[in-house]
């Protein structure tokens, strides 16, 4: 990992906390400097306390500038980490709906937008996205959650299509259940579908930096997330009637 990220400007937003705090201090331990970004700046300058890194809050669609500032100028790795874990059907209220929206994917998008010109002026940079296993498949309660998710995985996959080649390396994170507050708060869907294989943020952080070992953008802290996304793709009707299954299961236990 030597070179890679030891001295590397680091940013991780949505880091007071769960999978974001511990990539922060994943990062601070392999020798990067790190940005630690939270809307709760307490939080924020907590962890940032902590790994020896530079406390930058706010919202995550905003501090491109600051947090470059932070670090002498140059951001060599964004991780796009703060998500909203957004609940309902379709009759969920569009303000629901556009703050999903807004925070994850327009972040990342914005984040972007921000970043690209100087990575391809240089020809390097790594932007690391934290999406979810409901981007490759879905979540049973949540369809701004999965949908959005589904844009944030997408957006990644174009990013490193469009520019590979001039030097900017994407990562897309895609676990399944994580022991963090949003999976506290993902109620009795989590419970029945998330919980019973949930792990540790750490165990996150450490697929990441495997995954940057080996140069490659899926990143599957589960690994059995691959064989339910080829069987989604392979056999699309017996994949969401046994989603079906799993939604049915959840309603009877309401």
């Amino acid at each position: 990992m030597v070179g890679v990220v030891e001295g590397a400007g680091v940013v991780v937003t949505g880091a007071g906390g769960g999978i974001g705090a511990a990539l922060a201090r994943r990062f601070a331990a392999e020798g990067a400097r790190v940005v630690v970004n939270d809307l709760d700046a307490v939080r924020a300058e907590a962890v940032a306390r902590e790994i020896g890194g530079i406390a930058v809050p706010g919202d995550a669609s905003a501090i491109v500038a600051d947090a470059r500032d932070a670090l002498g100028g140059t951001v060599d790795v964004y991780c796009a980490n703060a998500g909203l874990a957004s609940g309902g059907s379709e009759a969920a209220d569009e303000k629901v709906w556009a703050l999903a929206w807004d925070v994850n994917v327009m972040a990342h998008v914005r984040a972007a937008n921000e970043l690209l010109p100087e990575w391809l002026e240089r020809g390097s940079g790594r932007f690391v996205s934290t999406v979810s296993a409901a981007g490759l498949l879905t979540m049973i309660g949540a369809a701004p959650y999965s949908v959005t998710k589904h844009g944030a995985y997408a957006f990644a996959e174009w990013l490193s299509l469009t520019y590979r080649h001039r030097g900017l390396k994407v990562h897309a994170i895609c676990p399944q259940g994580v022991r963090t507050d949003m999976l506290a708060g993902a109620g009795s869907a989590g419970d029945l579908t998330l919980a019973p294989t949930a792990i540790e943020p750490e165990a996150v952080a450490q697929a990441l930096f495997e995954g940057i070992e080996e140069d490659r953008f899926l990143i599957l802290p589960h690994p059995e997330v691959a064989d339910y996304y080829q069987a989604r793709a392979a056999a699309p009707d017996r994949w969401l009637t046994s989603m079906n299954h799993i939604q049915q299961k959840w309603e009877a236990t309401r």
